[in-house]
């Protein structure tokens, strides 16, 4: 039986989020700016021979925390997440789930506590393959110098993420 693959917008201040859920939880989400795959092309290579349906459970719940996150209400997320990737990426993305709201880590931190220390451009592709940033906070994630590195949303959509957080950079940097 196909899995079942439902599709929600949700207009955010950094842009309208295209959001798909399966039955086990959220599975994608991106921003309008988002190059590579697309988010069709994205679907159809993680999530084959989906059926599409109008409505998960899920999507409700993903909405209704976006919209506390984004007016300042809510620090973390507990909606399901159904992450695909490989077994190196899904480590990644578990150790950004760690990172706590207004904080963040380098790329070199965060191949350090995965015992890799020589990992970090290894993590930064995982970062930048995350298939539901924001939920998975890879926007805390910088550079070791202290930049702010790259983002799929866009850099003005990581400074205005980290300023909602009250994030603190590393001396010296600002947003």
């Amino acid at each position: 039986m196909p899995e079942q693959l439902a599709l929600r917008e949700f207009s955010s201040p950094i842009g309208a989020l295209r959001l798909a859920a399966t039955s086990k939880g959220l599975v994608r989400l991106a921003f309008p700016r988002e190059r590579g795959l697309g988010f069709r092309g994205w679907l159809e290579r993680h999530v084959p021979d989906a059926s599409s349906v109008d409505w998960v459970p899920v999507l409700d719940k993903v909405a209704a925390e976006l919209e506390e996150y984004f007016s300042g209400r809510r620090t973390a997320f507990s909606v399901p997440l159904d992450l695909r990737g490989t077994p190196f990426q899904r480590a990644v993305w578990e150790e950004l789930l760690r990172i706590p709201y207004g904080e963040v880590r380098s790329y070199g931190e965060v191949a350090g506590i995965l015992g890799r220390p020589r990992a970090a451009r290894a993590v930064g592709t995982a970062v930048g393959a995350n298939p539901v940033p924001v939920l998975v906070p890879c926007h805390r994630v910088i550079e070791g110098s202290g930049g702010l590195g790259g983002f799929g949303g866009g850099l003005q959509a990581k400074r205005e993420l980290l300023a909602l957080e009250r994030a603190r950079l590393p001396a010296g940097r600002l947003l």
